[in-house]
């Protein structure tokens, strides 16, 4: 990478739009943003990892980090190509610091602060589920806090009360199985191709929820925790008793319907009941299940009946991506809360609750 003063094109680097370069490596997307120092989304680079992974059903750490060492480079001049930005605009890295695969998060980690070094310009280590939380802000800056917001993705379903942006109380958690990974896991015991959570997404949109009816854990319990673990094995149960018997199995869409129903039903019913135990008015869903086309139906159709504001982030800011990153880096760097040059990558950071005028990941 050019240290002489060239833009990302070759041209001399003239300042004309300060921004915050934000960069995200916690799994198998490697993603670079630009947001301006306003806060406005310039760019969003992605590049999936999804073809080498796809024939091994599932992410091998290894193999991620290289791609994201043969790829950041890369991404991150298409993200500043697209927004127009020369480095001389960079004036603040923000980047995922954990959780994560850990060799996934080192690459970025390590990119992230040599670059800020290299450009003089302060580094700001972000947690990744506080990126989620944020995306909820990207196409709506003023929706309202207090609220409550849902993690919910491949390695998290966490619920939060949100006293203001980066003032989070943890509210409850899955107690073992996020339902990313019922998703995925569930997708693998039906026969579905790798990523599994929308391949089977896909297959129930044609089918009947009602045909095949899973139990919905820990629906009926006090507070706020999930557990997801007795579902996959309710659905292991159903396809082998279904073999065992000699009966014919319904259609395999009826069947993914029903399984995605009763995840569905929990996420849901928590969340509003978090809502209404709350006594707030707003509630953002984020995070890679976010995406799920029944779950979108499902809170749009609830709020709206309960009068709830919903923030439900585009498909695109859902999934793993650097544009949240990099609006969560602005969050800190306005309370000029940088990381210092020490900061490393931490694969089981943690993100419990956050009293006020503290925040989790990064330090004066």
């Amino acid at each position: 990478m050019s240290q002489n003063g060239l833009g990302p094109s070759g041209h001399p680097a003239v300042s004309r739009t300060p921004s915050l370069l934000g960069i995200e490596t916690s799994c198998d997307e490697t993603a670079a943003a630009a947001l301006s120092l306003q806060g406005r989304v310039l760019s969003n680079v992605v590049a999936s990892q999804h073809e080498v992974h796809g024939r091994f059903g599932g992410v091998v750490p290894e193999l991620a980090s290289r791609k994201h060492v043969e790829t950041i480079e890369e991404v991150t001049h298409a993200a500043l190509e697209l927004a127009g930005l020369a480095w001389a605009d960079v004036q603040v890295i923000a980047v995922t610091r954990g959780p994560g695969l850990a060799g996934a998060l080192v690459v970025g980690v390590s990119f992230g602060k040599a670059l800020a070094y290299a450009l003089g310009v302060p580094c700001i280590g972000v947690h990744h589920l506080e990126g989620h939380i944020a995306s909820a802000w990207l196409e709506e800056p003023d929706f309202v806090t207090p609220c409550i917001a849902l993690v919910v993705s491949g390695g998290h379903t966490h619920l939060y009360l949100i006293h203001e942006r980066g003032e989070y109380e943890l509210l409850g958690r899955t107690l073992d199985d996020a339902a990313g990974e019922a998703f995925d896991k569930g997708a693998k015991m039906l026969g579905l191709p790798y990523p599994g959570g929308p391949a089977l997404d896909r297959l129930a949109q044609s089918g009947d929820p009602s045909v095949v009816r899973f139990p919905r854990p820990y629906l009926n319990r006090e507070g706020f925790h999930f557990s997801f673990s007795g579902l996959k094995t309710a659905l292991l149960y159903y396809l082998r008793d279904q073999q065992r018997q000699g009966k014919a199995l319904p259609a395999l869409a009826h069947v993914a319907a029903g399984y995605q129903e009763a995840i569905v039903d929990v996420l849901v019913e928590k969340s509003f009941r978090a809502v209404r135990r709350c006594h707030v008015s707003g509630l953002a869903v984020v995070g890679g299940v976010s995406a799920n086309s029944r779950l979108r139906a499902v809170l749009r159709s609830r709020s709206e009946k309960e009068g709830v504001r919903l923030a439900l982030p585009r498909v695109d800011f859902c999934t793993d991506n650097a544009a949240m990153i990099a609006l969560a880096g602005w969050w800190a760097h306005h309370r000029q809360r940088w990381s210092s040059w020490d900061v490393d990558a931490q694969p089981s950071l943690g993100l419990e609750s956050v009293p006020p005028g503290q925040r989790s990941g990064v330090r004066n």
